[in-house]
Parts: C-alpha cells; sequence; structure tokens
C-alpha cells in the first residue's frame, strides 16, 4: 500500500429476480480492474437469498477509480444489463490498527 492507494468497500444489491444476471454483470466488471490499476482484494455474498454481495477493491491511485468508471467496455455491460445491474453503495474507507 502506498500514500496514493485508494481503499473502497462496495455493498451490490442485486435486483430481486435478478440475482443470477447481477452476478454476471459483476463477473464481468471485476475483470476490468486490473487495467485500471485495480485490485479486488476479496469478493462476499450474502448467504441469504438477496445474494447481496461485498467487494474490496484497492486502486494505486484515485485516477484508477475515474477511469474504471467511465470505461467503455464497463459501460456498455452495464446497459446490456438494463434493469438487471445491481445497485451498489461504495465507501472509501481506510484501516483503523
Amino acid at each position: 500500500m502506498t500514500d496514493h492507494d485508494l481503499l473502497l468497500v462496495a455493498v451490490v444489491e442485486m435486483t430481486p429476480g435478478n440475482a443470477e444476471a447481477g452476478r454476471r454483470y459483476e463477473d464481468a466488471v471485476l475483470t476490468l480492474l486490473d487495467r485500471h490499476g485495480g485490485t479486488l482484494e476479496r469478493r462476499l455474498r450474502d448467504t441469504g437469498p438477496s445474494g447481496t454481495e461485498v467487494h474490496v477493491i484497492r486502486f494505486r491511485e484515485r485516477a484508477g477509480l475515474d477511469s474504471y468508471m467511465g470505461d467503455p467496455e464497463r459501460l456498455a455491460l452495464r446497459a446490456a444489463a438494463g434493469e438487471a445491474a445491481p445497485a451498489a453503495r461504495v465507501l472509501e474507507v481506510r484501516d483503523v490498527r
């Protein structure tokens, strides 16, 4: 970790009835992180029926997050998912020791 690292936690809520489509969308977009200096450190899934996921993601710098969010492939995947695309709440966090 460097002084420029950006650590995020994303709580990803699948839309009702679309958990499988939401997981496929997440599978696809998470593979794009690397090209923007991002790393998926953890991917956790709720064991209940909602399929909610929690992602711990690190970027080497904030510009990586910005470029990831604007990635044309990510935007096309989101458009293709339509109403099945999950909603995410993203928190910028830091380690507390």
